[in-house]
């Protein structure tokens, strides 16, 4: 990876600050860039697959009579 002498410097500063490693300083930086993607709607149904075992749900022909 190839940095700017400025981002090195502000990098550099910051580890010092926080007493961290350089290393340790980008891992954190790549960690809460990809954190921003939006999971896919696969793995946000994955994710929350069973969570409520115990909820009545009404049986289908009841919701047809609701109107959906």
């Amino acid at each position: 990876m190839y940095l700017t002498h400025e981002q090195r410097r502000r990098l550099d500063r910051r580890a010092r600050r926080e007493d961290k490693t350089l290393a340790q300083v980008i891992r954190e930086a790549v960690d809460a860039f990809v954190a921003d993607e939006p999971p896919s709607p696969a793995a946000a149904v994955a994710a929350t697959f069973g969570a409520l075992p115990d909820m009545d749900v009404p049986p289908r022909a009841e919701w047809d009579q609701r109107g959906g």
